[in-house]
């Protein structure tokens, strides 16, 4: 396969798993940071350009660099996720879902997500270095 068609085909895919990652930020079932990982992987082959728009952004890229340094998720961000995650998850159950065992798989998912998130490290913020005040 030619270079060139690899790199647009990486690039593709890296921008499918940027858009799949948003999504996953408000449905709570869809992962968020492992396809902004995928998305990073793929532009740092592909597009020097692309990565370092992702890793800088703003809103996305604490998700990478939090990921790729081990740092874990802030309170603030956990508490957010499964309150979203509980919330969706009932609502389907108990709006769009008649049959019991359905239910009861809803709530097993819901169950061991919440498990998963409950386990991953607590991020601790860095301390912001207070400036040099003259005596």
């Amino acid at each position: 396969m030619p270079q060139q068609i690899f790199r647009l085909i990486l690039i593709a895919v890296g921008s499918l798993s940027v858009a799949l990652g948003v999504i996953g930020i408000f449905v709570p079932l869809m992962p968020t940071t492992v396809f902004l990982l995928l998305a990073a992987a793929c532009y740092a082959r592909s597009s020097e350009r692309f990565y370092r728009k992702l890793v800088e952004s703003r809103w996305l890229g604490s998700y990478i660099r939090s990921s790729r340094e081990g740092r874990g998720m802030s309170r603030g961000h956990k508490i957010w996720t499964l309150t979203l995650l509980w919330v969706g998850i009932g609502a389907s159950a108990i709006l769009s879902v008649e049959a019991w065992w359905i239910r009861g798989i809803l709530l097993a998912i819901a169950v061991a997500v919440t498990v998963h998130v409950a386990r991953i490290k607590v991020a601790v913020p860095e301390p912001v270095p207070s400036p040099d005040v003259p005596r």
